[in-house]
């Protein structure tokens, strides 16, 4: 069986990924802080017949990327599926941004990307068979106000992506970007009513999308079928970039 690990996978889209995921590969869920919540979304899979187990990462330092991948090879050999999920986001204005609101975001959101990425594309080259997906953002498209630093990460992760798709195409290593817009999870809970029906009237599609809407495209991406599909940038969105 083939292993997946997901970046942030303990909450919101992550856990929805890691969920479909878990029921083609072993699923490795990444997670920062809550050891808790990754052991529940480990165990669910587990309950529903798959194969899981968790690993605690900070993407931000190349040293616990390290340590993270050599504990998943140590029990699975490698990281087949790589999916890039783990971000977060400091909004401010650009003019009122601090220089560590913006590095912080790019250092966990890119940098910490270029790691994992880096890391996984090792053994893949080796067993030449690979599949990388960047979680990035609709705001990486077209920006956004208060976002500089997070549309420039996001914005940052199609074009790792898709040089990664150049130079890696030949060994069977594919590398593609999902850019979400608004999802119902923790990041846009703050939204009122009144909020998410301005939102709602800008879509195609009359709902606030669901972190199943990405776990699909996501698992799709992630599997044999999607062998001729790379460097590409696929919005779930609505219809909000339309």
């Amino acid at each position: 069986m083939k292993t997946a690990f997901v970046t942030g996978g303990s909450r919101g889209i992550g856990k929805s990924i890691a969920l479909d995921l878990g029921k083609k590969f072993h699923v490795v869920v990444g997670y920062s802080v809550s050891n808790e919540k990754a052991k529940e979304v480990s165990d669910e899979i587990l309950n529903n017949g798959g194969s899981s187990s968790t690993v605690q990462i900070n993407i931000s330092e190349s040293e616990s990327v390290d340590k993270a991948f050599s504990s998943i090879e140590k029990e699975h050999t490698s990281v087949d599926v790589l999916v890039n999920n783990a971000g977060i986001t400091k909004d401010n204005i650009l003019p009122r941004m601090k220089e560590d609101e913006w590095l912080e975001v790019i250092q966990t959101n890119l940098t910490g990307s270029f790691y994992t990425s880096q890391r996984a594309i090792k053994l893949m080259m080796k067993n030449k068979w690979g599949r990388i997906v960047f979680i990035s953002s609709v705001v990486g498209i077209s920006g956004n106000q208060g976002q500089a630093n997070y549309a420039a990460s996001k914005a940052g992760l199609i074009g790792l992506s898709k040089s990664i798709s150049k130079e890696m195409g030949s060994r069977n290593i594919t590398s593609n970007v999902v850019a979400p817009g608004y999802i119902e999870t923790d990041m846009t809970s703050f939204l009122d009513d009144q909020n998410k029906e301005n939102i709602i009237e800008q879509l195609s599609i009359k709902r606030i999308g669901k972190p199943e809407d990405i776990s699909n495209i996501v698992s799709f991406l992630c599997s044999d079928e999607s062998e001729y599909i790379t460097g590409q940038v696929i919005p779930v969105d609505g219809g909000l970039t339309t």
